[in-house]
């Protein structure tokens, strides 16, 4: 369920987009090992990411004005050639010539469909990087399945096509693009991930400008729709299986004996130590650069659910820092990311047919290799029960209603805000399915929420919490 979010109209927020990087507390200046041939360790990690030892783990963490740290791409001085995710030089040419703004995304295993983003701006065509990495198997879907040719565009992505996968786990390679767009894109300011299943329908300078610049902040990631504690997340993806087991236990064990406790009231300011991490909207300045090296060498040396290691890496950085991460409503990212609903037409392996089409009927953006073990459909002319699903229970940390606010809230005015209030900006407003997103007033006096009594005021908005 999304919930109302305030967006400036675009050409505004691009005004906004400040004209010199973010200050980077006690980090200046950041470069990478590069080691032609890595030893093993006997302590996980892979050969992409250089074995480090635990030794050179404990030092990353203490921050510094210089620092030389693990960053992947650990065999080549130039990431993506001959590093292990290894990508063609004429599109290594054309990453490095993205300035400005990235949008990124990636299919491994071709296990989603592309999604094409929508309510891009004309000004956001023309300025804004749209890149998609794609392994060999997922090229050669693409090829029978869409316009994928020479031009290597499908709309407005460029599609890459990455060689030499360092891993054999698909949603690990996937965390390659998603955590290090720093050093695949090295002269990018700002970058948004969004995960191949989801589909931007958001501009992408109001969200920078939204979740970033209005922020002051350098990093934001939305939290857990749920869960807010690491243990709890941790037995979460062992009941799913999302992940073997003792792996997961023995990574939670070994951020118990560091000092991991469960998440509580005492660890204030922080709302949550378990992010939602399909998305990620960050600046480019040498903080945030190592906060992701540093989140990259954990799915690196432990399991590849990142969830587990965000706030290990993010606490241990703001211990010696002053640096911090902007956590916003998990229903705020859902206004901005969808997750589509169309008729899709899938290869199976099934043996009663090569194709057939989805008609999802309420069914929202199931991976492919789910719907490629669906049960065959049934006959033409075969009465099908057209119920819709049941529907998920209400989590308390979504917002469950949202409705005008129609009594005044009593407010002390000084004469400047009756100035103010005729510089009101109003954000257009867009219904998605049945999830509105958008016009909210945009005034100063709206531009921060206020909790009250159970209450999220957005604009003239009120939204239950609970």
């Amino acid at each position: 369920m999304a919930c109302p979010v305030c967006y400036l109209p675009v050409e505004e927020a691009f005004s906004l987009m400040p004209k010199a990087p973010s200050y980077s507390p006690v980090i200046q200046n950041l470069t990478y090992i590069y080691e032609k041939n890595s030893t093993k360790s006997e302590f996980g990690g892979s050969a992409f990411g250089g074995y480090p030892s635990l030794k050179q783990r404990l030092e990353s963490y203490h921050v510094k004005e210089s620092m030389t740290v693990h960053c992947g791409f650990v065999a080549g001085d130039k990431p993506g050639r001959n590093t292990g995710f290894d990508i063609e030089d004429s599109d290594i040419f054309e990453m490095d010539q993205c300035r400005g703004v990235l949008v990124a995304s990636a299919i491994f295993g071709a296990y989603d469909l592309i999604q094409q983003p929508k309510n891009i701006s004309d000004l956001s065509k023309k300025n804004v990087c749209f890149f998609m990495f794609v392994d060999e198997q997922t090229e050669g879907f693409l090829k029978s399945s869409s316009n994928l040719d020479q031009s290597k565009r499908v709309g407005l992505w460029r599609i890459v096509v990455v060689h030499n996968l360092p891993y054999n786990d698909p949603r690990r390679n996937g965390k390659v693009p998603k955590l290090l767009l720093h050093r695949l894109f090295p002269n990018v300011r700002y970058s948004l991930w969004v995960d191949g299943k989801l589909e931007l329908i958001v501009d992408p300078y109001q969200i920078l400008e939204r979740f970033l610049w209005r922020k002051n902040a350098s990093f934001a990631i939305s939290r857990h729709y749920k869960r807010f504690d690491v243990f709890v997340e941790a037995e979460a993806n062992k009941a799913a299986a999302k992940y073997a087991n003792a792996s997961i236990d023995f990574q939670i064990d070994f951020y118990k004996k560091e000092g991991l406790t469960p998440y509580s009231e005492a660890k204030l300011p922080i709302t949550s130590d378990v992010p939602e991490g399909c998305v990620v909207i960050r600046e480019h300045i040498p903080i945030s650069n190592l906060f992701t090296c540093l989140w990259f060498n954990e799915v690196d040396r432990f399991t590849s659910r990142d969830q587990l290691s965000f706030s290990t890496v993010r606490d241990k950085i703001m211990f010696m820092t002053n640096w911090t991460v902007n956590m916003f409503w998990d229903c705020e990212r859902r206004n901005f990311v969808v997750q589509s609903l169309y008729p899709m037409k899938i290869a199976t392996s099934g043996p009663w047919d090569q194709f057939f089409l989805i008609k999802p009927m309420g069914i929202n953006g199931y991976h492919r290799d789910i719907l490629e073990h669906w049960a065959p459909p049934p006959p033409l002319g075969a009465l099908v029960n057209s119920n819709p699903p049941s529907l998920p229970a209400l989590i308390d940390e979504i917002p469950k209603t949202v409705e005008n606010v129609s009594t005044k809230i009593p407010t002390i005015r000084r004469r400047r805000d009756r100035k103010s209030s005729r510089h009101r900006k109003v954000a257009t407003g867009i219904l998605h399915g049945n999830d509105y997103i958008g016009s909210l007033e945009c005034g100063d006096k709206y531009k921060s929420h206020k909790t009250h009594a159970g209450l999220l005021l957005l604009g003239s908005y009120k939204i239950n919490l609970g």
